[in-house]
């Protein structure tokens, strides 16, 4: 990365920082010497992280003069600098799409993908600023496969790679480097938080996919661990960091073997016979 204030670590803004993959990022990239700015919605979770030696703040994605606060924050804390952007801050809704009420699908795009934006646009121009800026955005395989009964996290995952897709491209030649990242299965409280929202905005008992809806239940109950091929979150580290401190940063890293297989096989079928594939990956928790 170009030049920074003398002496000074490089810094880092990482969202979802209470469990997971922002967890473990946060400890790592601090222990590879980066000053990482690790942020949560709750405060008792940002007094846990700052307990835990990181240098932490309150984001809620949720909200616009929340993004703003930590942003200001963050920059009155370098001086104005900022030299990375870890979007990671996400959860899932469940359900079926039919029975996605419009409320429930706008709850999961504004923190997926709009206050995702919201929060990205804010630290460009302190980036385009001092000539240089990574930005990483943690997709998913439901990024570009979609499964059933995903369909609002599908969504905004689909969408957040557009996004993405397009500010890559405007942002050539500003110095500031743009990466997705696309884990598949990760142990994290992923299943638990998607299971509170599962029983929050679905009506379950008088939909038409009642039925189907007990093995959802099933599969939200057990644990990400027992779950084929998932694997820990510090998988997303090695790629987080190329994505962060190499001279050439990828467009896309996958991880984990479905995420890897999914998009081999979407490049060879059709969209029915890939449909087809899917389907069979997740028969087991709709029968």
């Amino acid at each position: 990365m170009s030049a920074r204030q003398e002496g000074a670590p490089r810094s880092l803004l990482i969202t979802g920082c209470s469990s997971g993959i922002g967890h473990a990022a946060a400890h790592a990239l601090q222990a590879r010497g980066w000053r990482v700015f690790a942020t949560a919605r709750r405060e008792a979770d940002v007094a846990r992280l700052a307990a835990e030696g990181l240098e932490a703040l309150p984001l809620d994605l949720d909200d616009s003069a929340s993004i703003e606060a930590a942003v200001g924050e963050v920059l009155e804390r370098t001086g104005g600098r900022l030299d990375g952007l870890f979007n990671n801050g996400a959860y899932g809704q469940p359900g079926a799409v039919e029975d996605l009420d419009r409320d429930t699908l706008r709850a999961q795009l504004e923190t997926n993908l709009l206050g995702t934006h919201e929060l990205t646009c804010r630290v460009i121009p302190a980036m385009r600023a001092q000539g240089h800026g990574r930005i990483v955005q943690n997709s998913s395989v439901l990024g570009f496969a979609a499964l059933p009964y995903r369909g609002a996290y599908v969504c905004s995952k689909f969408a957040l790679e557009g996004l993405t897709d397009t500010l890559r491209q405007e942002l050539v030649g500003s110095g500031i480097q743009v990466s997705l990242i696309q884990p598949g299965p990760i142990t994290s409280r992923f299943r638990e938080n998607a299971r509170r929202a599962f029983h929050a905005h679905i009506d379950r008992v008088h939909s038409a996919h009642a039925e189907t809806y007990r093995h959802v239940e099933a599969r939200l109950a057990s644990q990400d661990g027992k779950a084929p091929f998932t694997l820990g979150p510090e998988a997303v580290i090695a790629k987080l960091v190329h994505a962060l401190e190499s001279r050439r940063p990828r467009p896309r890293y996958a991880v984990t073997l479905p995420t890897h297989l999914f998009a081999a096989l979407k490049r060879l079928l059709s969209s029915r016979g890939m449909d087809r594939v899917l389907l069979r990956s997740t028969r087991d928790e709709r029968q």
